[in-house]
């Protein structure tokens, strides 16, 4: 009966390294990874499936939030200090701003990567707390549009955000277009309105 036990306690602890999400050697691990999950299946545990995909461990940081309410006074003080306002001319227009310097130095600019800003709270969102802005590989969301279709990962990786959280932006922003477009007979209509034609 021991022996026996001893081999259950074996197969439960194969059962647990399978389904455990969480490496200590830090591989990404992927389907050939997950072994001899049939054999566990055999001892009447639950079967895991060979193409469960394990959870990567997430390289980056996550991005931090800097909330304006909770800041003091004395640290918007200092934050003035430390970061006067330049008299240096911003690019205006998409042509000035692509014939400018890469990384782009214009933190501030709406479309930089590096930070976001909610106009609502006016909390500050930086994407890669890690890197300072002149180590990023895109620093403009406009040079990565132009660039035409690329995949959910790669959008990811630019905006150190998971392709799962991409998809979701992805459904709600086109969701959002939908709703604010004009139907077909709404179209149709208006056609039919104009004088003169």
């Amino acid at each position: 009966m021991s022996a026996n036990h001893d081999e259950f306690e074996d197969e439960v602890v194969l059962a647990a390294d399978i389904a455990d999400d969480d490496d200590d050697d830090g591989d990404e691990g992927d389907a050939d990874d997950l072994g001899d999950a049939d054999e566990v299946g055999d001892a009447g545990l639950p079967e895991v499936s060979r193409k469960v995909r394990r959870r990567r461990r997430r390289t980056r940081p996550r991005s931090r939030t800097i909330a304006m309410k909770r800041l003091t006074r004395e640290e918007l003080r200092l934050g003035a200090l430390m970061f006067p306002p330049m008299d240096e001319p911003r690019p205006r227009t998409r042509a000035e701003c692509r014939e400018d310097v890469r990384p782009c130095p214009w933190v501030a600019c709406k479309f930089h990567l590096y930070l976001d800003v909610n106009p609502e709270t006016g909390s500050i969102k930086i994407n890669f707390p890690d890197l300072e802005p002149w180590d990023m590989q895109e620093t403009c969301s406009l040079d990565v549009a132009e660039r035409g279709g690329i995949t959910l990962e790669e959008v990811g990786e630019i905006m150190n955000l998971t392709r799962e959280r991409i998809r979701q932006v992805e459904v709600r922003g086109l969701l959002k277009l939908k709703m604010a477009s004009p139907s077909p007979d709404e179209v149709g209509a208006a056609l039919l309105r104009r004088p003169g034609q």
